[in-house]
């Protein structure tokens, strides 16, 4: 029993060891963890605290170069805001000038108004002055009249009155003669800056033309083909195009004759392109002249087109268009009237938005005012009223049709877009370079205007100077009073109208001089 007590004592007592070695391995290895654990939490932390300083470093960083970016977008910023300040000052500098400019024009008319205003003034009281002298002249030559004369009163009255009627009249001659200068002076600078500008605006590069009539041979061999066996070949082109080949000793060249320039220019293509074949027979003609129409044709569309696109004014009938093409063989003095008809819609147009009036109208009327001139050698009448029965014919604006109609003065214009498409014509046939004349012509209408002149009674000579561009007409002063001298001006200026053509415009300058003389002894 003991034994088994102190066995089991020993066991207890083994038990109890053991634990307590146990305890004591799990109390070390629990220090031992906790160091490690310590050890990891310190590394952990130095990671931390160097994570957290590498990202303060970055958010330092990033802070920077936000900075920066904001700093740059406020110098763009600020850069914008001062161009846009200098912009916006140039503009009102420019406002302030366009109304400074305009202030001194009204200014200026102003003045004009106000010198006018005391020139009529003046006139005025002049006139009035004049009305008082008259009365007491009329009163004191009644007084003498009836005392010397011892006329009666009604022969006083008479005779007083013719010869203030004759003053009247020089005095009146005078009063004309200064407001048509005046006026005359105003229109001119008006209407000289309004024709600079529209001149400046539209320079053209056109001259003179001269219609293509020959074509060119390789040689004089060519010629006998050309007329062929029995003349078989010419009598077939001719009959082809319509046209008359003239062959005659003229070297290595042929003639073409026709009034119309369409047909002129299908023989003109057609015989080139035989000769540099070379196989010159009937059918052979027939075959080129069809594609010559052909290939004239489609010139014709074409030009009609363009000139539509380049003067903006679209929407005109298929057959308004073929016209105008048509005029691109078409002279007139030498000058292309397909180049003229675009050329005046361009002066049209510039001269119509300085008056405020219907570009459009006013262009359109420039472009079509010799569309008559296409069809003038196979119907009768002036081009300007053919023109004006075609464009009414496929429904043109009844403006634009009195804008043709009128701008050779056979209808009365009913616009002032009419009046500009005259003055636009005018200005394209005068320009220099534009048209020729021959000399058989210049002389000819040189001589008619100094025949008009003197036509007149009380002239003495007429002179045509400037190429016929002015007349100077020398009345007899004992013939003719001032006022009898204007009208006499006018009179001339309708005559010339009525009775000549002629390119631009024509001056009419009448002068009466009376001289005295005397000799000293």
């Amino acid at each position: 029993m003991d034994i088994l007590i102190t066995i089991i004592l020993i066991i207890v007592a083994a038990l109890i060891g053991a634990a307590i070695a146990g305890y004591v391995a799990f109390q070390r290895g629990r220090q031992a963890g906790l160091a490690a654990e310590q050890e990891r939490q310190r590394a952990t932390l130095q990671n931390a605290e160097q994570r957290a300083a590498q990202m303060l470093t970055e958010a330092e960083a990033e802070i920077r170069r936000r900075e920066l970016n904001l700093k740059e977008e406020e110098v763009r910023m600020r850069d914008e805001m001062d161009a846009e300040m200098t912009r916006r000052r140039k503009d009102l500098d420019r406002s302030e000038q366009r109304l400074q400019s305009r202030q001194e024009n009204l200014d200026k008319r102003m003045d004009q108004l106000e010198a006018r205003e005391r020139k009529q003034n003046q006139r005025e009281k002049r006139l009035d002055q004049q009305e008082e002298q008259l009365s007491k002249a009329e009163e004191e030559r009644n007084t003498e009249l009836q005392r010397v004369a011892r006329m009666t009163e009604e022969e006083a009255r008479a005779e007083l009155l013719k010869e203030v009627e004759k003053k009247a009249r020089h005095e009146m001659a005078r009063t004309i003669r200064e407001v048509e200068s005046e006026a005359q002076e105003t229109a001119e600078r008006r209407a000289r800056e309004i024709v600079t500008l529209a001149v400046e605006r539209v320079a053209s590069e056109h001259v003179t033309e001269y219609a293509v009539s020959t074509v060119n041979l390789p040689s004089d061999e060519m010629k006998g083909r050309i007329i062929g066996r029995q003349g078989r070949n010419i009598r077939a082109i001719e009959q082809a195009t319509g046209v008359d080949l003239v062959v005659d000793d003229t070297p290595e060249a042929i003639l073409i004759s026709s009034f119309d320039p369409v047909r002129r220019e299908v023989a003109r293509i057609a015989l080139s392109k035989l000769v540099a074949d070379g196989r010159i027979h009937p059918a052979r003609i027939e075959k080129e002249v069809e594609r010559a129409q052909q290939e004239v044709d489609q010139v014709i569309l074409e030009a009609g087109e363009q000139a539509l696109i380049e003067t903006n004014t679209q929407g005109l009938h298929r057959e308004i268009q073929k016209l105008i093409g048509r005029l691109k063989y078409r002279t007139s003095y030498g000058q292309n009237q397909y180049y003229h008809a675009m050329e005046t819609a361009y002066l049209a147009a510039v001269i119509a938005s300085e008056l405020h009036a219907d570009v459009k109208t006013a262009r359109m009327g420039g472009l079509l005012h010799d569309i008559g001139k296409a069809v003038s050698h196979e119907i009768d009448g002036p081009h300007a009223l053919v023109g004006a029965e075609i464009a009414k014919r496929y429904g043109v604006n009844s403006k634009v049709i009195n804008c043709i109609a009128s701008h050779h003065g056979e209808v009365e214009p009913e616009s002032i877009e009419a009046v500009i498409v005259a003055a636009a014509d005018a200005i394209s046939g005068a320009r220099p370079g534009a048209r020729r004349e021959s000399l058989e012509a210049y002389i000819k209408r040189v001589t008619a205007l100094e025949d008009i002149g003197n036509s007149f009674t009380g002239v003495k000579e007429t002179y045509a100077i400037q190429a016929g561009r002015e007349i100077r007409v020398i009345v007899r002063p004992e013939d003719l009073d001032d006022l009898e001298v204007i009208e006499l001006s006018k009179d001339i200026a309708k005559k010339i109208e009525d009775n000549l053509e002629y390119p631009g415009q024509i001056r009419v300058t009448v002068i009466r001089e009376t001289r005295s003389v005397s000799h000293a002894k």
